[in-house]
């Protein structure tokens, strides 16, 4: 018997389903690869109907990022998001991906340093937005999720404000609710606004959780050989330090440094980094943590330590 959301899908579409195979993609969500009596391919998301707005979320996240992003960028175009049956649906465009990964060959490397410089392109024209419409400082217009965590995002005028209150202080307090008390969390939070205003951070539109599987290069097609891009998904978007999206690419590697020297190229990162990298990877470590447990809690206490030592 098919799943309601199948039957969902057809009419929405007013074309048949064929096939739908399970595919990867990602921990929270089943992922599935859908085949259409017509000859296209889709891909969908389904979890719980209570989840709903986390798959909401992600397309806005999507479209977002698809009207700032240029061609050396591939953002899949999310086409619904409903309630289908009992399940949450998102349907967005199938992509091709490379099986080889960040690979090492040339054209490889051409792909992920175009990718690098039309990701600091893509910050750089949301920072003059945000700055053109009178941006109410760093955050979105609402909360969304990080992974399956809710994710605040009310706004702020100071960065460092912003990441001590919106990002470090609810996974800490998470942390808390389970009976994790991190020593130094306090201190922590009282020297992370100084920590972050010093090095001219302006509102710009993030990913916000970049790391390796959520960006994969696109597979030449037969007829264009040499135009393979690399696509983003997956987003956890809002208005914030350029820095978050770098930080997070170094974080669990698989990013080429052809990425990381092809934003260099376009916009430079302001000296320091290495020291607000600790910071914004702590962010995702205490998320890890709380979602998964083991020894995220070790990494994430010791980093704690580290920073206010």
């Amino acid at each position: 018997m098919r799943d309601a959301w199948v039957g969902w899908l057809e009419e929405t579409l007013g074309q048949g389903v064929v096939r739908c195979r399970p595919v990867g993609g990602g921990c929270s969500h089943s992922a599935w690869a859908v085949e259409l009596s017509g000859g296209g391919r889709l891909f969908a998301k389904t979890n719980q109907g209570r989840l709903l707005p986390v798959l909401e979320a992600e397309m806005e996240g999507l479209r977002a990022l698809a009207a700032a992003a240029d061609s050396d960028l591939r953002v899949p175009r999310p086409l619904h998001c409903a309630l289908a049956g009992s399940q949450a649906l998102l349907v967005i465009d199938w992509l091709d991906l490379d099986p080889g990964g960040s690979g090492s060959g040339t054209a490889a490397q051409l792909a992920w340093a175009a990718a690098g410089a039309a990701l600091a392109r893509l910050h750089r024209r949301s920072a003059a937005s945000s700055a053109a419409t009178g941006s109410a400082g760093f955050g979105w217009a609402h909360d969304n999720y990080i992974g399956s965590t809710l994710q605040p995002n009310s706004w702020c005028p100071s960065w460092g404000q912003f990441f001590a209150e919106q990002r470090l202080g609810p996974q800490l307090k998470l942390a808390e609710h389970s009976g994790r008390v991190l020593r130094g969390r306090q201190r922590l939070l009282e020297l992370t606004p100084a920590w972050l205003d010093g090095h001219g951070a302006v509102p710009c539109l993030v990913h916000g959780d970049l790391w390796a599987g959520n960006a994969a290069r696109v597979a030449p097609s037969s007829s264009s050989p040499g135009s393979a891009v690399v696509a983003l998904f997956d987003p956890a978007v809002y208005l914030g330090d350029r820095e978050v999206d770098l930080a997070m690419a170094q974080m669990f590697a698989g990013f080429p440094p052809a990425f990381f020297s092809g934003y260099e190229q376009e916009w430079p990162r302001p000296a320091g980094h290495p020291q607000r990298r600790k910071l914004y990877d702590l962010y995702h470590l205490l998320n890890h943590a709380n979602l998964f447990g083991g020894g995220y809690w070790r990494q994430a206490q010791a980093l704690i330590a580290e920073l206010v030592a």
